[in-house]
C-alpha cells in the first residue's frame, strides 16, 4: 500500500517548534497509548511504527529519555475502560488515544493528564473539545474527517456501480459519529431513489443476513462507515461483500489492499506522524488547550482493480486516474 502522505506528516512534524533538545531532559518522559486495535493487528503496528519514527526524528528514544506504555483493547469497550484506568494510574506525561472509544474512556477518568487523539470524528459534537480552534481542557488532536465525506462514499459507489438501487450502510449506532455518518449519507441520498439499510457491524451473522438481503435483488451495494467495530470486523465485511458479489466502499485506504473494492479517507500513517508532533510539543511544555484540533491534510482514494474484475465491474479510466493507489 502506498504511504505517500506519510512523508508529508514527517515534514509537518519536523516543523513543530523545538524548545530544548530531548537528549537534554533530566528525566525519562512517559507516554501512554490507548489503541483501538488488538496487539496482533498489523494496521495497529503500522501506526505505532509511524508514530515512533517521528518521535525519534524529534530526538526521543525509547529506553533513553522516553518510556511508552501501550494497551490494545481492540473494539472491546469494557477493555478500553479497564486499560484507560491502568494508563491513568501510571500518571504519564501525555496519552495518545487513537479513536473515539479511547477518548471517551480516558475523559471519564482524567481532566488533567494531556490527551492527544488521532482519529476522531466530530470531537466538538462529542464534547471532547470546546472548539476546533481553541480546544480548552486537557484534550486536542486530529480528526478523521467531516461528516460530508460520507456523502462522497455514496457518490464514489454510484460511480463504480451506476445502476445502484439499494445500499446497505454498515455503521455503529452506539457512538454519535456512527449516527452522524449515516445521517450524512441519508441527506446525500435524499435527492436520489436509493434505498438505504442500516447494519450494526458488531454482529457478523446480521451482516451476512443483511448482505444476503441486499444481494437477493440486482443492483445492490455496501458502504462501510468508520468505527472501531468495523475496523475489527473488516476481514469479515470484505469477505461478505465478495461472497454476495456486492460492490462496496470503505472509509480508510488500508481496506483496499485487503480485498476491498474501493476506499476513500485519510492515510493513517500520516495522522500518526502528525499526532507524534503534538505529543512532542506537549512533552516540551505546550498545553493541549492551546493546540488547535486539525483535520487531515489530504485524502486518498484506493481502488482494488483485481476485486473489481472479480465482481464484473469495469472501473472507468477517469476514476483510475483520480486514484492514489490502484491495486492490480
Amino acid at each position: 500500500m502506498k504511504r505517500r502522505a506519510f512523508l508529508a506528516g514527517i515534514g509537518a512534524a519536523l516543523m513543530s517548534p523545538v524548545v530544548v533538545s530531548a537528549q537534554q531532559t533530566d528525566a525519562t518522559r512517559r507516554i501512554g497509548f490507548l489503541a483501538n486495535f488488538r496487539s496482533d493487528d498489523s494496521e495497529g503496528q503500522v501506526r505505532i511504527d509511524s508514530f515512533n519514527r517521528v518521535l525519534q526524528q524529534l530526538g526521543w528514544r525509547e529506553g533513553a529519555n522516553l518510556h511508552t506504555e501501550i494497551r490494545w483493547p481492540g473494539d472491546d469497550v469494557g477493555l478500553s475502560r479497564q486499560y484507560a484506568q491502568e494508563l491513568v494510574d501510571l500518571k504519564p506525561d501525555v496519552i495518545l488515544a487513537w479513536a473515539t472509544p479511547s477518548v471517551s474512556a480516558l475523559q471519564r477518568l482524567t481532566r488533567s493528564i494531556p490527551i492527544v487523539f488521532a482519529n476522531v470524528i466530530d470531537p466538538v459534537g462529542a464534547g471532547y473539545v470546546v472548539s476546533m480552534a481553541h480546544p480548552g481542557g486537557n484534550t486536542t488532536g486530529f480528526t478523521a474527517f467531516e461528516y460530508s465525506i460520507s456523502g462522497k462514499w455514496l457518490e464514489l459507489l454510484k460511480e463504480l456501480a451506476p445502476a445502484l438501487v439499494r445500499v446497505a450502510v454498515v455503521r455503529d449506532p452506539s457512538i454519535a459519529s456512527g449516527i452522524g455518518q449515516f445521517a450524512a449519507i441519508q441527506a446525500f441520498a435524499s435527492s436520489t431513489s436509493l434505498e438505504l439499510t442500516a447494519i450494526d457491524p458488531a454482529d457478523e451473522s446480521a451482516i451476512d443476513r443483511a448482505f444476503a438481503s441486499v444481494a437477493s435483488q440486482p443492483n445492490g451495494g455496501v458502504i462501510v462507515t468508520a468505527s472501531s467495530v468495523a475496523l475489527a470486523h473488516r476481514d469479515h465485511l470484505i469477505a461478505a461483500a465478495m461472497r454476495y458479489r456486492l460492490p462496496a466502499i470503505y472509509p480508510f485506504p488500508y481496506f483496499a489492499p485487503l480485498g476491498g473494492l474501493a476506499a476513500y479517507g485519510p492515510d493513517a500513517a500520516d495522522v500518526a506522524a502528525r499526532a507524534a508532533a503534538y505529543v512532542d510539543r506537549i512533552l516540551r511544555g505546550e498545553r493541549p488547550a492551546d493546540l488547535p484540533v486539525q483535520a487531515p491534510t489530504r485524502y486518498q482514494l484506493a481502488i482494488n482493480v483485481k476485486t473489481a474484475k472479480a465482481l464484473g465491474i469495469t472501473v472507468s479510466p477517469s476514476l483510475l486516474i483520480r486514484a492514489d493507489d490502484a491495486i492490480e
